[in-house]
């Protein structure tokens, strides 16, 4: 890369950083909090889903968006929600208006992300996309790190601290690219723009995206986010009821699956992207997850369960960098658009897993684990078919 292309992508993983970062901050307190307002599980798995389901709505809208005014409009306005997102939270006990801060959280979400990726399509040749996808995916899942340690610490100076401080990190956020944030390169002409009609409805966007070539990376996209959610969302409740986990070893495996996550997005994905191609890596990674889904219904102890774990961590982290450079590259002029439907499929995972995993723990607890292996299974199965038309029809064209 270019010495300007490097400073746009640090300005890009620093923005990443800070909003995945900020919200991670409350993660470790806001079961307290809610108990302190007396709420419990319920209302924090609501906050989940009204998150993801606000940032599913204006998804494809955003995607739009940062295709006609601008990747740089979008990357600020985007944090300018998570801010008053935080700020909402920190201001009011209520639970309705705790309510209101996640949609303005999911909809400054929905802007910033697909914008960001987009804006990562535009300084980036093909030959460069993984990369640039991994180091930012590798700055959110730092923040995803980073962050709940941060939240853990500032508790101990008072239980609405954390929130405060997120809001004021947000804030510099925008600030700050506000001030050294240009606007990418490349930009649609108006003709081009037309692609993308004006008055066209998230349903519309969603039919006309299955006709898109990138539409079975978004499925798997889907998929990937689904199971992941799920798994994530019974984790805690898994381990300790199967093998008496503390909470401190639970935390430790969420912060090890989390480094994990940065090492292979900054020094692995790229370079087995370049030397395998994205195709062989999807098929390998998603094998690599649905093994672990299956292995994890065997485990006998803990330790056994947290290696199981790691090697499902370190499947997605390649696998989700991959998607995004995969969909970019099938996406043409409408990087936005592309990247906009991938945040939407993405959210539609994360509002279905939890839900779903939640219900079926309460049945069978290895139920959630069942079905994410069998998801896994059908996703690899209709990649490789997908793989093997995409290639003859690009061979007969």
């Amino acid at each position: 890369m270019t010495a300007d292309q490097r400073k746009k992508m640090v300005i890009l993983m620093i923005n990443m950083f800070i909003a995945i970062g900020s919200f991670g901050i409350i993660i470790p307190i806001l079961p307290a909090y809610l108990a302190s307002i007396n709420q419990g599980g319920t209302a924090a798995g609501l906050m989940i889903a009204i998150f993801a389901g606000s940032q599913l709505v204006f998804s494809p809208i955003a995607g739009k968006w940062a295709d006609q005014y601008g990747r740089r409009k979008m990357i600020i306005y985007g944090l300018a929600g998570l801010t008053l997102s935080m700020f909402v939270f920190y201001g009011f006990d209520s639970i309705w208006w705790l309510y209101a801060s996640r949609v303005i959280g999911g909809i400054g979400a929905a802007l910033l992300i697909p914008a960001i990726f987009a804006y990562i399509a535009d300084i980036t040749t093909l030959d460069q996309r993984a990369k640039g996808n991994s180091l930012v995916s590798a700055a959110m899942s730092l923040g995803i790190v980073i962050g709940p340690g941060i939240g853990g610490f500032l508790a101990d100076y008072g239980l609405k601290t954390p929130f405060l401080i997120s809001a004021v990190v947000s804030l510099v956020a925008v600030i700050f690219s506000v001030a050294v944030l240009k606007e990418s390169a490349a930009k649609l002409a108006s003709g081009d723009r037309g692609a993308v009609k004006d008055d066209e409805s998230m349903i519309r966007k969603i039919f006309r995206s299955v006709k898109m070539p990138f539409f079975i990376p978004l499925v798997i996209t889907l998929v990937m986010s689904f199971g992941l959610m799920a798994y994530e969302s019974v984790l805690g409740l898994y381990v300790d009821n199967q093998y008496g986990a503390t909470p401190q070893e639970i935390a430790l495996m969420v912060t090890t699956t989390g480094i994990v996550s940065v090492i292979v997005q900054l020094f692995i994905v790229d370079r087995v992207v370049r030397r395998f191609g994205e195709g062989t890596v999807l098929n390998i990674f998603l094998g690599v997850a649905a093994i672990g889904f299956l292995l994890s219904l065997f485990a006998t102890n803990y330790s056994l369960f947290f290696g199981i774990t790691l090697l499902i961590f370190l499947a997605t982290s390649i696998l989700r960098p991959v998607l995004n450079t995969l969909i970019s590259k099938l996406a043409g002029d409408e990087q936005g658009f592309a990247m906009g439907m991938n945040n939407a499929y993405m959210s539609i995972g994360n509002v279905l897993g939890p839900t779903l995993a939640g219900t079926l723990y309460d049945i069978q607890i290895t139920y959630p684990f069942m079905l994410g292996l069998v998801l896994l299974v059908l996703t690899l199965l209709t990649t490789m078919v997908w793989q093997r038309r995409y290639l003859k029809q690009n061979a007969v064209n």
